[in-house]
């Protein structure tokens, strides 16, 4: 099968990591455009694409199957909705946008150009987390009791001009990495029917959250944090549990335990199954993915934009927004 050839927008450390893993297989890196010629000219010397002055130049090109965004997520919705209006499929890195509003104007510009879009959420491309949906729906564990997921890394040592610590770029912890768990409880459970959060906000960026979503018979309880070091998923049934280790970050594994029975699932998560993924769907002429549908996005949104009213956590650019 010939190459799927990407239009990458952004240069900076998830771009790299995912150009890295995906020129292992079937793709190719035509072109790059960043705000910095010179870090989109670096890149494309790395990776053989070329490197573009402007968007448009990256984009609306003939040997151009599909646009990656990898920009801060501030602008995520402006280079989309460009991207999709030129007609080119596109697949933007989580979140796709800071409130369930960006959410919508992504989806309503994707209906009404019938283009494909689709967030990269690589956890749900993974064969450990749909294993784990599996388990949980074909009811291995039975009743669900009780589950607990952690996610935490030390942003807070990052350079203060990193976007995750700025205000102006809608840093902090929630919509960072909070959206992983949270995005994996949606996936497995739904809608919950109350959220509460609380959370440590400073200088302007929330540091840390404890978000528990009530399903009613049981609870979620996800405890994110850029203050330290820590990853792990727990989820308790009557007849059993499911243990990650790593629930998302490079997953490889699932237990299930039963009485004395232990079994383990193992796989991989990287971002080369996602994008194999999404090429074949372009491919297919999908206008939406099985894998992560338009619904899970936006519903995913609006239990962060219930989180952030909690906290009050409103950012620089939306307070100029209200004026």
């Amino acid at each position: 099968m010939s190459d799927f050839r990407w239009a990458y927008i952004g240069s900076g450390g998830i771009a790299k990591s995912t150009a890295m893993n995906i020129k292992k297989g079937n793709h190719k890196i035509v072109s790059v455009y960043s705000r910095t010629y010179s870090k989109a000219k670096k890149f494309a010397e790395k990776y053989g694409a070329e490197a573009c002055e402007d968007f448009e130049s990256a984009v609306n090109r003939d040997d151009v199957d599909g646009v990656y965004i990898a920009t801060p997520h501030t602008s995520h919705v402006e280079y989309a909705v460009k991207a999709m209006k030129m007609g080119k499929p596109v697949l933007c890195e989580k979140p796709v946008g800071v409130s369930v509003k960006d959410v919508d104007v992504l989806i309503n510009t994707a209906k009404e150009t019938d283009t494909y879009f689709c967030e990269a959420m690589w956890t749900w491309f993974s064969p450990v987390a749909l294993k784990v949906k599996e388990w949980v729906r074909s009811g291995e564990i039975g009743d669900i009791k009780d589950v607990v997921i952690n996610y935490a890394f030390p942003g807070i040592k990052m350079s203060k001009d990193s976007r995750v610590l700025m205000p102006e770029t809608a840093g902090g912890a929630l919509l960072d990495i909070g959206i992983y768990p949270i995005t994996y409880c949606y996936n497995l459970f739904g809608v919950p029917k109350t959220i509460k959060c609380d959370g440590v906000i400073e200088n302007g960026i929330d540091i840390s959250e404890t978000v528990i979503l009530d399903y009613g018979k049981f609870k979620c309880t996800l405890n994110m944090s850029l203050c330290k070091l820590k990853e792990n998923c727990k989820i308790t049934g009557t007849q059993g549990s499911i243990n990650l280790p790593v629930f998302f970050h490079m997953a490889s594994k699932a237990i299930l335990k039963k009485g004395m029975k232990r079994k383990v699932f193992r796989g991989k998560t990287d971002y080369i199954t996602e994008f194999n993924c999404v090429a074949e769907e372009i491919r297919q002429g999908k206008k939406e993915s099985v894998y992560i549908p338009f619904e899970a996005t936006r519903e995913c949104m609006k239990i962060m934009d219930e989180c952030r009213k909690q906290m009050k956590l409103v950012y620089p650019f939306e307070r100029e927004e209200q004026k």
